[in-house]
């Protein structure tokens, strides 16, 4: 486990500070998870631009070919 030292605006730590105590967490759980929580948006973002160049519109349109035209279920529709 490392250590780093962060300033960060008084304003953001109180808030900080109210939303880990309203969780029952400490303000380090708190910063983890957010920096967690970016870290996946962030690399889900890259992982699904990377998927997408392996594809094309027309591998796309081939799969959507294989879908049936039938009506679906009643209990499937919206």
């Amino acid at each position: 486990m490392s250590t780093l030292s962060l300033r960060i605006p008084n304003s953001l730590h109180t808030q900080i500070k109210k939303l880990a105590q309203q969780d029952g967490i400490s303000i380090n759980q708190f910063i983890t998870m957010a920096v967690a929580e970016k870290m996946s948006a962030l690399m889900t973002s890259s992982y699904l631009e990377e998927r997408a160049k392996l594809s094309s519109r027309e591998k796309f349109l081939k799969a959507l070919s294989k879908v049936s035209d039938k009506q679906p279920d009643a209990q499937d529709e919206l």
